[in-house]
């Protein structure tokens, strides 16, 4: 039998949802790029989240600051004892993402809906167009917790110790610089390639067909056959920060690897900087 999950009350079933999306001390969030796919039909109760408007700073190109997350959750009726439930497209990436900002400001009861909108769509379950109003609260966030995210001193820091794990959850193409970014994705480096020592372990390959995290064993047995063992401080990265905090998210709270990070600059900042190491295939230069 499969062990169970580290931290198995950060993920809700569609289920649970299901039974659950009326109680008064819950909020519903469903967190996407932009807010189209919520526009066309939703969980009843949800509330949205456009990652581009609502999660970024794009004066900084940073994450919220302390005061704005702090609008946000009031503005979404959100208390500091609400279970925040969140889902989305893509496998729940930028709901992940999401999860990872409310940790980073402490929020106590954050929590993924398993499979996503993907899961929930696929098993016919009911959606709706209208968008629910809540009382606004008066939120207050703790300071950032800076344990939870790397910057690109940490980086350049893990390239030289050992005792890292440098974690590339983008795909083979661009992990090699075979291409700079997916297709019709805006926010680009100047080169393509990795950051040196960086392992390369897709974000896809944790997930079921169905959007689904994988189960515990087989999650483990991912990581560890690519050398990416909870005993080394952990930092992930992808482009933009919201594929490395899935991963993120799986190696913190269902593997409970100790000490992870996300590096949210990612390689849009890494393969803009000037005089730092990047890799090709797997040649430095």
């Amino acid at each position: 039998m499969t062990k169970p999950y580290s931290h198995p009350d950060v993920l809700v079933s569609a289920d649970w949802v299901e039974q659950h999306k009326n109680d008064a001390n819950l909020r519903l969030v469903e967190v996407d790029i932009d807010t189209s796919a919520y526009e066309q039909g939703h969980i009843a109760g949800a509330i949205a989240w456009n990652w581009q408007s609502q999660l970024c700073d794009n004066i900084r190109r940073d994450v919220l600051t302390q005061e704005a997350f702090e609008k946000l959750m009031s503005e979404s009726g959100i208390d500091a004892d609400t279970t925040v439930v969140l889902y989305g497209d893509n496998n729940n990436w930028f709901a992940c993402y999401a999860f990872w900002q409310l940790k980073l400001y402490g929020h106590r009861d954050a929590r993924i809906m398993n499979g996503g909108r993907k899961k929930w769509l696929a098993e016919n379950r009911a959606v709706i167009r209208d968008a629910p109003q809540y009382p606004a609260t008066g939120y207050r966030a703790h300071p950032a917790d800076t344990s939870l995210r790397a910057f690109r001193d940490d980086v350049a820091l893990a390239i030289k110790e050992s005792r890292f794990n440098l974690v590339d959850v983008r795909s083979p193409d661009e992990y090699t610089g075979k291409v700079i970014a997916p297709p019709g994705m805006t926010e680009t480096a100047q080169r393509g390639g990795h950051i040196p020592t960086a392992l390369n372990v897709p974000w896809a390959q944790a997930v079921n067909e169905d959007g689904t995290f994988k189960a515990h064993d087989a999650l483990l047995e991912l990581y560890r056959s690519h050398g990416v063992t909870p005993y080394d401080d952990t930092i992930t990265y992808c482009r933009i920060g919201e594929r490395s905090a899935h991963t993120w998210f799986v190696l913190k709270y269902l593997l409970g690897y100790p000490s992870v990070k996300n590096y949210d600059g990612s390689w849009t900042e890494w393969g803009n900087l000037v005089n730092v190491p990047i890799a090709r295939g797997d040649k430095p230069i």
